[in-house]
């Protein structure tokens, strides 16, 4: 339609499809329902263009879109029905509000004449989602769905991007209106000013122990290759927040470590001994800060510069020496050309990375005095470094289970991890599903704990409905680890609504017309990860890998029984 040309009269389903495909959608999760069934006739049209994946249940779909932002740098699209499937989305809006992943949400509304009344399945998503999106609103009239459905992709892909809601009532769906589409959207981001380059050059240069720290959305290639320019020739050691470890190679001299949950306890003390710490684009928040204890609130010991997308972010918790609001893109940019003379911290770099490599070597549960569990989980780890290539993608939910990719699994770059920091479980299967759909050509691996593997273990049906070629990796002890463990060190002995009865996770996987197997012992599991990748490669459906795994290795430093005793 030209500038020029009288737009027809389209119902609002129509109107709002169309948009979708002005704001360069391709992909739409979701699982369907009656109220907004005029929209799945819109895209009717648009079916070679936009794939709608049908999805098991709404929380799994709400993880794909996140995933599929996080791996693609689009926002991802999200459709669900009103009441119950809203509410199943939910968490997925709240992982990615807490990771500021851009997620346009549209949920489907009871007509506009039911409105207020408690109607079936109504809910006031304006109250609901209000504090886990970055906008929230309705649309009430057919004629302004292009002026939303802009705004809200507006919102989400600029500054700290994040999740944005639209409620679609039943009766505006099939409304007629002639209106013309919008434009693309067109994400606005800040950039450093050079008065704040030059007093960050000045820090710098006055530092002794600097320590560069990565994290956050809305990084490039592009960025990522200029941030690592930077601490190239600035000769600066390099963390990674939690579940952000893919910004940079860690297999890269400069990397030192994350900095999260399980931390090495020598990074610790590095970082709290920092006199510069350099954070681009994390929220600091509390499981990047140790508690907030590795940085003191509200003004820390350390000198620190915060460089954050949002302003709000900023000064919200942490009083930083110097703030600046940018995108990563242009801050990345912006640092490449700043080079100081590093001569007072070059050799902690070796010293920072050596002790990053004892940290990845085998655990005391594998080599202290006493009989070892028969499935080494570090061992498994090697195994899978050596086969699979260096830029899978792996994925994982919560649980004490994801230490063992987070810590000895070497992510190769940007896009090789998909995780959350909102501690959701049940991310890894859907997350690795959206991957597989999205990058057919990537080999994905999901490290999943029995517990967190059953609250989405059913999308394994999306992967093999979408050719989705995927290995799932299942630590089965029977139990929800992290919480057991918690339990055993407050509570020693006093065992109680921790331990689970799981299903044959192979035969599981195997009923999804995929591959299956157990694995009880070290040596057998290289050949069921051949034949599980194998299989997934050649047949395009997912494997599942059943590890039996002793409830004593709950950690990679600690048995449950030293947990317990430790307690006493």
């Amino acid at each position: 339609m030209t500038a020029t040309t009288a737009p027809s009269a389209r119902p609002g389903g129509q109107i709002l499809a169309d948009a979708l495909a002005v704001h360069g959608v391709d992909t739409v999760f979701g699982v369907p329902g009656e109220s907004y069934l005029a929209v799945l006739d819109g895209l009717y049209p648009h079916r070679d263009s936009i794939r709608f994946v049908i999805c098991r249940q709404e929380g799994g779909a709400a993880f794909m879109a996140d995933a599929y932002a996080k791996l693609t740098g689009k926002p991802g699209v999200l459709m669900v029905t009103r009441g119950p499937g809203a509410t199943n989305a939910s968490i997925g809006i709240h992982a990615a509000f807490q990771d500021s992943v851009p997620m346009v949400v549209f949920v489907g509304q009871v007509g506009t004449d039911f409105m207020d009344r408690e109607a079936f399945q109504e809910v006031d998503y304006r109250r609901m989602f209000g504090q886990m999106a970055k906008w929230v609103a309705q649309i009430d009239r057919a004629d302004r769905i292009p002026e939303y459905v802009a705004h809200a992709f507006q919102v989400a892909t600029s500054g700290r991007m994040g999740p944005v809601v639209l409620a679609l009532p039943e009766d505006m769906l099939v409304q007629q209106a002639a209106v013309a589409d919008a434009r693309p959207h067109s994400p606005v981001r800040a950039a450093p000013a050079p008065a704040q380059l030059e007093s960050f050059r000045t820090m710098l240069a006055a530092a002794q122990r600097p320590l560069l720290m990565l994290g956050g959305t809305g990084w490039t290639r592009e960025a990522c290759d200029d941030i690592r320019a930077f601490a190239e020739a600035n000769r600066l050691p390099v963390t990674c927040a939690f579940r952000y470890q893919d910004l940079f190679d860690n297999r890269h001299p400069n990397y030192v470590g994350d900095v999260g949950i399980g931390i090495n306890p020598k990074l610790a003390a590095r970082v709290k001994e920092s006199d510069l710490v350099i954070a681009i684009g994390p929220r600091l928040g509390e499981m990047t800060t140790s508690g907030y204890t590795l940085l003191a609130v509200p003004r820390p010991a350390q000198k620190l510069v915060h460089v954050h997308a949002g302003t709000d972010e900023l000064g919200t918790v942490y009083q930083a020496d110097l703030m600046i609001a940018s995108g990563m893109p242009e801050i990345a940019a912006a640092l490449r050309g700043i080079e100081v003379e590093s001569s007072a911290w070059a050799a902690s770099v070796g010293e920072a990375r050596a002790q990053y490599e004892a940290w990845q070597r085998q655990p005391p549960i594998y080599t202290q005095a006493g009989e070892p569990p028969a499935l080494n989980l570090w061992e498994m780890v090697q195994v899978l470094k050596r086969v699979a290539p260096a830029d899978t993608i792996v994925t994982n939910g919560a649980g004490n289970f994801a230490t063992w990719a987070h810590r000895f699994w070497p992510y190769a770059g940007l896009r090789t991890q998909l995780s959350t920091t909102s501690g959701a479980m049940g991310y890894g299967v859907p997350a690795a599903v959206a991957a597989a759909i999205a990058a057919p050509e990537r080999t994905v691996v999901c490290f999943a704990g029995d517990g967190d593997f059953l609250m989405n273990g059913q999308e394994l049906a999306t992967a093999a409905q979408y050719d989705g070629a995927l290995v799932v990796i299942v630590f089965n002890n029977g139990m929800y680890g992290t919480i057991r463990m918690h339990q055993e060190r407050e509570y020693p002995s006093r065992v109680l609504g921790t331990a689970l009865a799981n299903p044959d996770f192979a035969k599981y996987g195997e009923a999804f017309g995929g591959f299956g197997a157990q694995v009880a012992r070290t040596e057998e599991f290289e050949p069921a990860l051949k034949a599980a990748l194998a299989f997934a490669k050649e047949k395009r459906r997912p494997a599942v890998i059943e590890l039996k795994v002793d409830p004593q290795a709950i950690t990679p430093n600690a048995t449950l029984d030293a947990i317990r005793s430790a307690k006493r």
